[in-house]
């Protein structure tokens, strides 16, 4: 890759199901020869409503050394990649309460030509993961971000089958290789872009 390319993988997990596509996510991005920041969003859930399921509260537990997002990851980079569970059909409250700080980069116009792309998870099949990622597309089209999809661009796509980006029904379990290949692929192909918008840009 001629094009250094600055790439920030945002998300929120509350079990791990979306982490673990995130670090896919990060593997992927690196390996195409991005700088990688991983981040995670505050939890706004009271610490004695998470302590009802040991799950939650043992992934609170196990990601405490995950930096938290802050609006200098959205600046610094030029591949912001959101990922979130569906919650309703919709992004978690948690990823939407910081895009809704992002308000003083969008009105220097800094969040403007970005890559942006998004993945997500949900308890059952048809949860709700089209239009929760096509929810955070909202966003990006506010933003003036240039919106990458997977679509189907590599052979792992059409086994995992969601070309908006990279979906895992948590109710089988923990995503498993393909939706990990997937997450790894999506990513990859954000940071090829990017290097060929910014390679564009000062030809």
């Amino acid at each position: 890759m001629s094009e250094s390319v600055n790439v920030s993988i945002i998300y929120y997990s509350a079990t791990g199901t979306v982490h673990a596509l995130a670090q896919a996510a990060v593997e992927g991005a690196e390996k195409a020869g991005a700088q990688v920041r991983l981040r995670k969003v505050a939890e706004t859930v009271p610490q004695e409503v998470i302590n009802t399921r040991e799950e939650w509260a043992q992934h609170v537990r196990d990601t405490a050394d995950v930096a938290q997002a802050t609006l200098d990851d959205v600046e610094w980079a030029d591949v912001v990649l959101l990922g979130t569970p569906t919650r309703f059909g919709n992004p978690a409250s948690q990823l939407r309460a910081f895009v809704e700080t992002t308000g003083p980069l969008w009105f220097q116009g800094k969040l403007a030509g970005k890559v942006y792309s998004a993945f997500t998870s949900s308890s059952t099949e048809h949860g709700g993961q089209e239009s929760t990622i096509l929810a955070l597309a909202n966003t990006f089209y506010h933003w003036g971000g240039i919106i990458v999809p997977p679509g189907y661009t590599d052979p792992v796509k059409a086994q995992q089958g969601n070309p908006y980006g990279t979906s895992h029904v948590a109710g089988t379990g923990a995503p498993g290789e393909t939706a990990l290949g997937a997450a790894r692929h999506q990513a990859r192909r954000t940071v090829e872009i990017a290097a060929a918008l910014k390679a564009g840009r000062t030809a």
